[in-house]
């Protein structure tokens, strides 16, 4: 007997999506929200918004802004990346030395305030070591200092600042720049090595160049974390330094939450730009590493996800 059975395929379906009204609710409770904050902060006549874009604009305002707060940022990141990659390396290699060196020099930035170090670094340091003499130690009763250092001479208040921050960053990069290495597999290393390159260059080569993907999104945070702590140069203390000089602007006028609000807008203007750098640098390391959580479609269709789910 021959089967005759057929096997039909089925139909199409027509599923509708899942509605979720409490989003539409939602969103409308933030939208009112926002609105509520944005009227009062145009309205209200105590945000003085032309005296805080005066406050923005004042010279010695700038001033700090450049020196205290940028280019302090700048050197001492670049002082923590540099030291703290050395430090990572130093905690990976096989000498036990090195391995207790950098781990004390961790141990112990990390576990100092930056505020107390900073004091520390501009009032203390000089009352304990107003010299620092290179040469053989305990000889320097047998004539056996080879140079003196003043230290009143590199004592001022952006280079200590500098030193400061840049020492305590080198304790965090080098945890994050360890985290990076560690990420790297292990068969990148052998292949350096089967063509013919030193630990040395292949660390150059290929190991950091592929773990940029894993350190950069912390760096940036870091980076963004210093724009901030540059205000703890008054510790030092440091009056070119974008916060003081807000400070002495309020002292002066009277006019303390505008001259306040000129300080935070111009955080949040080198913060922003910090994050549009941080996520250009992050797509181009993550190149080459699938997909990349890119978004697709436009802002019509995230809208109309709010409302339910397919």
């Amino acid at each position: 007997m021959t089967d005759t059975t057929t096997t039909e395929r089925p139909g199409v379906i027509d599923a509708r999506p899942v509605r979720h009204p409490g989003r539409w609710v939602a969103l409308a409770v933030i939208a009112v929200l926002v609105a509520m904050m944005i009227s009062s902060v145009v309205t209200n006549k105590a945000w003085d918004w032309p005296f805080v874009l005066k406050v923005m604009n004042y010279s010695p305002v700038l001033d700090g802004l450049l020196k205290g707060t940028i280019i302090v940022t700048i050197v001492s990141m670049i002082l923590g990346v540099v030291l703290g990659v050395i430090l990572a390396i130093m905690r990976l290699s096989d000498n036990p030395v090195l391995r207790g060196v950098a781990f004390v020099y961790i141990w112990f930035f990390r576990a100092v305030p930056r505020y107390v170090l900073m004091t520390i670094l501009g009032l203390g340091v000089l009352t304990l070591y107003p010299t620092l003499d290179l040469g053989v130690p305990f000889g320097k009763d047998l004539g056996l200092t080879f140079y003196t250092l003043d230290v009143k001479t590199i004592s001022s208040g952006i280079t200590v600042g500098i030193i400061g921050l840049g020492l305590s960053e080198a304790a965090y990069m080098a945890e994050i720049a360890r985290a990076g290495i560690l990420s790297v597999d292990n068969g990148q290393r052998e292949a350096a090595q089967a063509l013919g390159m030193s630990n040395g260059k292949a660390m150059r080569r290929i190991i950091l160049q592929q773990a940029m993907r894993v350190i950069v999104p912390p760096t940036g945070n870091e980076a963004i974390s210093m724009v901030k702590d540059t205000s703890l140069l008054t510790a030092v203390p440091v009056t070119a330094e974008l916060f003081n000089q807000a400070q002495n602007v309020a002292n002066n006028t009277y006019k303390v939450m505008p001259s306040y609000v000129g300080a935070l807008m111009w955080y949040l203007i080198l913060c922003t730009l910090l994050m549009l750098l941080q996520s250009w640098l992050e797509r181009r390391f993550a190149r080459g590493f699938g997909a990349q959580g890119t978004t697709t479609g436009g802002f019509r269709s995230r809208l109309s996800s709010i409302g339910s789910d397919h």
